[in-house]
């Protein structure tokens, strides 16, 4: 049957991708409407298994065998994972007596009946069985957020093709509609916190939630001393979380004390707590309340979670032995959700802290697993000769070398598998049969594409046995020529660990955020990339701003996808309108300027969609589809965290609605400031420098060293002419180059004899540089003539030549009245010895500021 009421289906074909993460351009949400049916038996369609481990984690079964195809699904996805005794076993059995008894051990045909009063194939993470243990019911972990997930996985993998494979359908679902209330908001100025909680934290909570404790405990909220209004600054933001404005008494400052005791400094956590609370207190109660001006035109609120959940949708992980999502958000353990045993669960150490919206954010920490459970790895693997590393990152910078961002090692020189960076490169290293033990030679992404950014990426590496490795950036294959292709893993190493964000050994640290990581025992395919691609990252959510008493259109809601981007700020994107009610036809309402409202008052930025000028007509709107509104986003400060904080819309006119919004006030012209004196020359970029050595010396830029070396250190060249920018790993950089570019020309007997004519090459240093200074003129001149001009026609800002000429014979003979100095020439030698010399002379004035300035 179908309702009078239509029901709405999202289908998340495309989420949040990277390039809408980094430059929020690049929106689609296609929603589609289908008739709520009868769901038929099982597809018949075959289940791609995951790898299991053989840890003996299930009931023994010896009863009647499964009765159809779909129970014998039941029974390898889920049944054999949650029978033991430890998990649901203990309970819902025939020994346990509990109903439903969907891990009893007698029938497995029984089971399965039992278990479908509890388990929602079209949604697996709506089932009763995933919702129960998620809301704390025996999780046999520390988190049921991580049982939830595991949960999640085992039932999605029994419903196969039930969930489908083109796209996770989400159901829009109407929440409770409220106004929009009074609130607090947090000020932006620390001083009220630095006179009220901050005391207590800094008193009694420095020891381990600052960046001076012996072992730092996330976050770092008692950051000292007081006078360092830096620090304060700093602590006020990772304590805002923490603090609950509207009742302080439900602020997780005080519910850590009251009701968990956690490092009570007293003998008494009920006084500690009421310390802590009376501290809140006093902060709210200095803090006015934000009223919603009331001539605005605003939307039902609702908070990001009373969202419709829209994440995860249509990733492909049949083949996943290890995935981490990072949902927990707090603690030491970030949990393997892959439901593949053994669980692969990583113990967090050093400066790592959890990242907003699902994540892990590295700045010198590490993330380990046993040895014991990384084990699986090698099993899972090996087994099938092939695999591929799946992460989404945002690296810290693109200043960074040989860091490990993913590893499967036992320290620096020996490794199973290795994803790195290296500047604008990742970096893979894979053990095979033809290759060393520690995965050499590495295969990185090409030097000129620079396809590394400090930006929110998906990387995906895969190692083949017959075509080697490949390595993809945000869909792209961007470096499949593997130095060492193809290859088996049979000299793996079973006793290494698996670590995220470091080596094993602690000394390859890398800086940025992770999101994502799943481990493949296949090689993913390019589609299946991209599905992952698409598919997205992070926790994220439909917000449905209910807008009825605006639109007189039954059920009618402006829709936002919205998610916490960051510890500090959320993300919405792609608005649209759409009414629940299937039977609605709007027509001729025209929606301008809209706005996102939080806390009580329009968030001062961020407001993007306020140029939004729209009517809504049944031209464009469907019922299946609604009707997009724009496809832009907007990033909005975070105050209160994801569960207070409450957001509304505000529009300028909706419907017959309309609010005669005021024209700003101009802000005060800035006061003029003298900036910095500049200097009045610059330095020649890495190109130019490569081009002016080329044409100094003679030597082509693509000669096969020289091309090879520019290559290695260009990144570590000026990039700008701005002479304040330059550092001295660029001067490093650019000796380099000089004397790649000598020994290029020094080598080549007809060119030095064409640039040097008369120099004697051939002769022993005493005779090549003899000190009087004719011979050597032979040699300085023709390399002078082109770098500053010659007597006829000088350079007039370049330096003098005789300074010139003193500095090189100081190089080459010495200081006479300084022993220490004696010069390059001064041990004498044979021909080859005067051409290293020579060599070094031409360095030294093409790596000079002569050529390097302009």
């Amino acid at each position: 049957m179908q309702d009078t009421k239509m029901k709405n289906l999202v289908n998340v074909a495309t989420e949040f991708s990277p390039i809408s993460w980094a430059g929020i351009s690049r929106f689609a949400v296609l929603v589609s409407a289908v008739a709520i049916s009868a769901c038929s038996g099982g597809s018949g369609a075959d289940v791609q298994q995951n790898v299991q481990s053989s840890s003996g984690a299930s009931a023994t079964y010896s009863g009647p065998p499964p009765a159809t195809d779909d129970v014998q699904a039941f029974k390898l996805n889920l049944w054999d994972n949650i029978s033991a005794d430890n998990r649901c076993g203990s309970c819902h059995s025939v020994d346990g007596g509990q109903a439903p008894m969907f891990a009893r051990n007698d029938d497995i045909n029984i089971a399965y009946a039992e278990a479908n009063g509890v388990v929602a194939l079209t949604s697996p993470a709506d089932s009763q069985m995933v919702t129960k243990v998620g809301g704390g019911h025996n999780c046999w972990l520390t988190s049921a957020s991580a049982c939830e997930s595991i949960l999640t996985t085992w039932i999605s993998n029994w419903a196969g093709d039930l969930v489908g494979i083109g796209g996770r359908e989400i159901q829009l679902e109407a929440p409770a509609l409220r106004d929009p209330g009074q609130s607090k908001n947090f000020p932006d100025d620390s001083s009220l916190f630095e006179s009220t909680v901050y005391p207590v934290l800094a008193a009694n909570c420095a020891q381990c939630h600052s960046s001076s404790a012996t072992v730092q405990q996330s976050p770092l909220f008692a950051e000292g001393p007081g006078t360092d209004q830096a620090a304060v600054d700093s602590a006020y933001a990772a304590a805002r979380s923490k603090i609950n404005l509207d009742t302080p008494a439900d602020s997780r400052f005080v519910l850590r004390l009251r009701d968990e005791f956690h490092n009570c400094w007293t003998a008494s956590c009920a006084a500690d707590s009421a310390a802590m609370q009376a501290a809140i207190t006093a902060f709210a109660n200095a803090v006015p309340l934000s009223s919603i001006d009331p001539a605005l035109i605003t939307s039902k609120a609702l908070t990001l979670y009373e969202g419709t959940v829209a994440s995860g949708g249509n990733r492909y992980e049949s083949s996943v032995v290890a995935l981490y999502e990072f949902k927990t958000g707090a603690g030491s353990t970030a949990f393997d959700t892959s439901g593949v045993e053994p669980a692969m669960n990583l113990t967090l150490s050093g400066n790592v802290e959890w990242f907003g919206g699902w994540g892990l954010n590295f700045t010198g920490g590490k993330a380990q697993a046993s040895v014991a459970s990384s084990a699986k790895l090698h099993t899972a693997l090996a087994a099938t000769g092939e695999y591929s590393i799946e992460a989404w990152v945002a690296p810290g910078n693109v200043v960074q070398e040989d860091t490990r961002i993913v590893s499967y090692s036992a320290g620096t020189d020996t490794r199973n598998f290795n994803l790195g960076q290296t500047l604008y490169n990742y970096d893979m290293f894979a053990r095979t049969s033809n290759s060393d033990a520690n995965g050499n030679p590495q295969m990185s992404t090409p030097d000129a594409a620079e396809v590394l950014q400090a930006t929110l990426q998906h990387v995906v590496v895969t190692f083949h046995p017959v075509d080697g490795r490949k390595i993809y950036v945000n869909g792209l294959l961007v470096q499949e020529a593997d130095p060492a292709p193809g290859g088996n893993l049979s000299d793996w190493d079973e006793t290494f660990a698996f670590v995220l964000g470091n080596e094993v050994s602690g000394d390859r640290s890398w800086q940025g955020v992770i999101r994502l990581v799943a481990v493949h025992n296949r090689v993913l395919s390019e589609g299946q990339i991209l599905q992952n691609l698409e598919a997205g990252v992070g926790e994220k959510f439909f917000l449905l701003f209910g807008v009825e008493h605006l639109t007189n259109i039954p059920e009618s809601f402006v829709v936002l996808e919205g998610a916490q981007y960051d510890s500090y700020g959320y993300l919405f994107r792609a608005p649209f309108f759409i009414s629940l009610d299937g039977t609605a036809q709007p027509e001729g309402i025209p929606l301008q300027g809209m706005r996102i409202g939080l806390n009580g008052i329009e968030a001062s930025v961020g407001q993007s969609f306020g140029k939004i000028d729209e009517i809504i007509s049944s031209a464009v709107y469907t019922p299946a589809t609604g009707q997009s509104l724009a496809d832009i986003g907007a990033v909005i400060p975070l105050q209160k965290g994801p569960e207070l904080d409450e957001f509304f819309l505000t529009f300028d006119q909706l419907g017959t609605q309309t609010f005669n919004r005021p024209t700003p006030a101009t802000p005060p012209p800035s006061v003029p400031q003298d900036l910095p004196a500049v200097a009045e020359i610059g330095v020649r970029t890495f190109d130019e420098i490569n081009a002016t050595m080329a044409s100094i010396t003679g030597v082509s830029a693509q000669n096969a060293n020289v091309q090879s070396t520019f290559n290695t250190i260009r990144q570590s060249m000026p990039t700008v002419e701005t002479a304040e920018a330059f550092l001295a790993s660029h001067q490093v950089a650019i000796a380099q180059l000089a004397i790649e570019y000598c020994n290029a020309l020094i080598e080549d007997a007809g060119m030095r004899a064409s640039m040097f004519p008369g120099f004697p090459f051939a002769s022993a240093v005493a005779t090549a540089f003899p000190g009087a200074g004719a011979t050597e003129d032979l040699l300085y001149d023709p390399l002078l003539d082109r770098v500053i001009g010659t007597a006829a026609l000088p350079l007039a800002t370049q330096p003098a030549r005789a300074t010139i000429k003193a500095e090189l014979d100081q190089l080459v003979h010495g200081i006479p009245a300084d022993p220490t100095r004696s010069g390059l020439a001064a041990a004498g030698g044979d021909a080859t010895r005067t051409r290293t010399i020579a060599k070094s002379v031409c360095a030294a004035v093409l790596g000079s500021g002569a050529v390097l300035v302009q």
